[in-house]
């Protein structure tokens, strides 16, 4: 069997992070390993603590499972610290092989920055050239970008930035395919991505819109974007392309979407269909 890696921080209320990415593994049949970066305090209304993991621990763990575990992909969460980043960096240059979804968490749905200045240029300038698939939201690409705009719609209208010129200049910029996600566009019914991959001949690379209509009134949408970026790694552990994988993952999390359901008062949680090896998407 192979296996999926994740790196990032823990949920204690099991919605995100290191928590959802395993359910995300188990529901593609896949053994998932771990390497925590930060452990948390947190339900779904809020994170009320946080620990850092050293890293010299994250080495340790990065060390207990690469060359050990048939490890065919793993995607990463938020990196706060230059440290680690440097170390995870580091360990994964040597693996080559590994697909690498590369999920820079950085900004929050608020707007409000959760990374320093320091460590989103120590991962532009070491980890991101690494990634199989970069897969930034609006906001994340257009700070990565240093773009101070927000996007109005699929082309360029009065100054606003259109996501497929978002995804074309990262595609430039670090080398690696890029999905810009489009949960920030809420005014038209469906969530848009954007994909650009390394190929496409001479000129820009061509994108790939991947439309899914929201799910209405859903019980949770906590943990979405760990889901996604873990689904993605498990299809690229199971052998799709960059578009299929897209398409897989963005469907795994939009039915773990309209399954949601209630684990407490006001708190829910993705439910994951039972997927396996040989599904098609």
């Amino acid at each position: 069997m192979k296996c999926c890696l994740t790196i990032a921080g823990s949920d204690s209320g099991g919605n995100a992070g290191v928590q959802a990415d395993l359910r995300a593994f188990h529901a593609y049949g896949l053994h998932g390993c771990t390497v925590f970066t930060a452990l948390t305090a947190q339900n779904p209304f809020g994170v009320s603590a946080i620990h850092s993991v050293p890293a010299d621990f994250v080495a340790a763990q990065l060390d207990a499972v690469l060359g050990v575990y048939d490890i065919a992909a793993l995607k990463t969460g938020m990196l706060a610290d230059v440290k680690v980043i440097e170390v995870i960096a580091e360990r994964l240059k040597a693996h080559p092989e590994i697909q690498k979804v590369i999920d820079p968490v950085m900004i929050a749905t608020s707007g409000a920055k959760l990374v320093s200045d320091e460590a989103m240029a120590a991962a532009e300038e070491l980890l991101f050239p690494q990634a199989t698939l970069l897969t930034p939201n609006i906001p994340e690409a257009e700070a990565l970008l240093g773009v101070g705009m927000r996007l109005r719609s699929e082309v360029e209208v009065d100054g606003g930035v259109s996501s497929i010129v978002l995804a074309r200049a990262l595609q430039a910029k670090f080398g690696c395919a890029v999905l810009v996600k489009g949960g920030h566009a809420t005014d038209e019914g469906e969530a848009v991505d954007v994909l650009v991959t390394r190929e496409g001949g001479e000129g820009a690379p061509s994108p790939t819109a991947i439309p899914l209509p929201w799910v209405a009134n859903p019980v949770s949408t906590h943990g979405t974007g760990c889901t996604l970026a873990a689904s993605l790694a498990a299809e690229l552990a199971l052998g799709r392309d960059l578009e299929a994988a897209v398409r897989g993952a963005k469907a795994t999390v939009h039915s773990a979407i309209s399954r949601s359901y209630w684990v407490g008062d006001n708190c829910g949680v993705l439910g994951f269909p039972q997927l396996t090896q040989t599904t098609s998407f």
